[in-house]
């Protein structure tokens, strides 16, 4: 079975008003499914949750999102964003919806790149939404290769090559992945501007796993931010044996372990979890998951 990596996003007791934020911003999408906090059984910082949202599945354009439900401990940040690819090849009207939704993402958020023109794309911009989301939308180059409407994007931390290192682990760890485009800093026209940058420090890659897109790159200049459980990777596994065997792979801090939760020797955070899980708003089976590091 190939695995789903599905990102889930951290919201603090507005999941679900983020949720409807997002369904009314991209004409492509749906909820998928939703579970609600148990009644009973949660521990302390839990109990103003109960019986209120758990986690929202929805979905932008062929990408599935976990929208979880909990309180103030951690929020998204540029760390891992969305790429929204516009194809004026195939849409007549990329530019003017690429515009629309930049407008409607931008309430209550913040410009990171001011929507313009770049050597990369002829029309693009990056913005953080109001729930800290980030989200960077281009239209495609003509003669670009087709691309998913939207691939998440892991920018790593300035001044080292692990862009490139984690490419490389993920798709050694997960079937049916392989190495996509490649565009080291030292290979672009204007690399200067982004100041000295170590050798094999990646502008952009994308790659495959398990058959899904996803893109990196290492930081151009150094950042306020890292990776956190703002923003996880959720991977539905077939079984015990493939919870184990990624698990193994990576979990490397072992305070970072917690009901499937576990962070890669990047500080990426995943959640392993099975593909079938029980229902967690049953007060017992919520407890015995709160329980465990590893599931």
């Amino acid at each position: 079975m190939a695995h789903r990596i599905i990102p889930a996003i951290w919201f603090n007791r507005n999941a679900r008003e983020a949720v409807d934020h997002y369904l009314s911003v991209f004409d492509d999408s749906e909820e998928l499914s939703a579970i609600n906090y148990p009644t009973e059984g949660l521990m302390d910082f839990q109990q103003p949750l109960a019986g209120d949202t758990l986690e929202i599945q929805f979905r932008i354009g062929d990408l599935t999102f976990s929208a979880i439900n909990a309180g103030s401990e951690f929020r998204p940040n540029p760390s891992i964003s969305f790429l929204v690819h516009f194809d004026p090849s195939r849409d007549a009207d990329a530019e003017a919806r690429l515009d629309r939704i930049w407008k409607r993402l931008l309430i209550g958020g913040l410009i990171r790149m001011e929507l313009s023109s770049y050597p990369f794309s002829p029309h693009y911009g990056w913005v953080e939404d109001r729930y800290g989301v980030n989200w960077q939308l281009m239209t495609s180059q003509p003669g670009d290769e087709p691309r998913p409407f939207v691939t998440p994007m892991l920018m790593y931390p300035h001044g080292r090559t692990q862009a490139s290192e984690a490419i490389e682990l993920y798709t050694w760890l997960f079937e049916d992945s392989q190495r996509g485009d490649t565009f080291p800093y030292s290979d672009l026209p204007d690399a200067g501007s982004a100041g000295p940058q170590p050798q094999g420090a990646l502008a952009y890659a994308d790659f495959t796993l398990s058959g899904q897109w996803f893109a990196a790159m290492d930081s151009g200049a150094p950042q306020d931010f890292t990776f956190n459980e703002g923003i996880s990777l959720m991977t539905l596994c077939s079984d015990q044996a493939e919870i184990d065997r990624l698990w193994d792979v990576l979990s490397t801090q072992p305070d970072a372990e917690q009901c499937g939760w576990c962070k890669d020797r990047f500080g990426v955070s995943w959640q392993v979890v099975p593909e079938k899980m029980p229902d967690i708003s049953e007060p017992e089976a919520f407890q015995k998951m709160c329980q465990m590091k590893k599931l």
